[in-house]
């Protein structure tokens, strides 16, 4: 297994479009610092009967669902460019059991996402604390920073579970553009349609969405949904068992 996960190191770290994915990642911390700094202009400018009603999300978080794309589309490519090229049918001469090069390619691409995710996360949040500084801006920085690690690991594994699901989906479809549209319904289209439900059953379908899942994983006062941590940390599994199971039982029935 360590050669498989060897080779699919090296064959992730040398396509250009690894790096490209990578860099927007890192450009989002930079797109944090500079929507935070406009929340703080627009904060300060505000009276302060105006200031109490002012709602300022903590900006890691607006913008994960963005990262858990970006990370998707990576574990997207990490199969279906090889389906594209026929070097699929290298990687299967080479490793015969198509189990294996599919669980190769699970833990790297799940490895590299949470890593990234929490680069992203841990980057975004400290840039945006730091522009924010003492100012009690309602409702994203009003807790110490050290209350908010949990979160922030929590999003981490959202992000790594997401790109499991890209993967899954890429090696399902073999299409990288059905295998993204299907991700981005996922992460962008389901909320809002769940959205759109009478209550209760809005916020029993939003409970169980990616974008959610984290904060109900450590119990967060911000997390929408009221699953208990191991029925988040359920939720959030099944959903890389399904996407990889579906993946491997094509990978494994079909031809390459």
């Amino acid at each position: 297994m360590t050669d498989v996960l060897a080779s699919e190191w090296l064959k992730l770290r040398s396509v250009r479009s690894t790096w490209y994915i990578l860099g927007l990642v890192a450009l989002a911390v930079p797109l944090v610092a500079f929507l935070t700094l406009q929340g703080v202009n627009g904060w300060d400018g505000l009276p302060p009967g105006r200031r109490a009603r002012f709602q300022a999300p903590p900006m890691e978080q607006a913008l994960l669902p963005l990262v858990q794309l970006c990370m998707g589309v990576l574990a997207v490519l990490a199969i279906t460019s090889e389906y594209a090229t026929g070097m699929i049918r290298t990687s299967l001469a080479a490793v015969p059991r198509r189990r294996r090069v599919l669980g190769g390619k699970a833990v790297i691409t799940a490895g590299i996402s949470l890593l990234g995710g929490l680069l992203f996360l841990f980057g975004a949040f400290a840039v945006s604390r730091a522009i924010v500084g003492d100012r009690p801006m309602s409702p994203g920085y009003m807790t110490p920073p050290q209350a908010e690690v949990p979160m922030l690991l929590a999003s981490g594994l959202s992000v790594a579970v997401v790109a499991l699901v890209g993967l899954g989906l890429g090696a399902a479809t073999r299409s990288a553009a059905g295998a993204i549209v299907a991700l981005s319904g996922l992460l962008f289209v389901l909320p809002v349609l769940a959205g759109l439900l009478p209550g209760p059953w809005s916020g029993r379908a939003g409970s169980v969405l990616p974008a959610n899942l984290a904060g109900q994983l450590v119990d967060h006062p911000s997390a929408v949904g009221d699953l208990p941590p191991l029925g988040a940390l359920g939720v959030l599994v099944a959903y890389a068992v399904a996407a990889l199971g579906a993946g491997t039982a094509v990978l494994a029935r079909r031809d390459a």
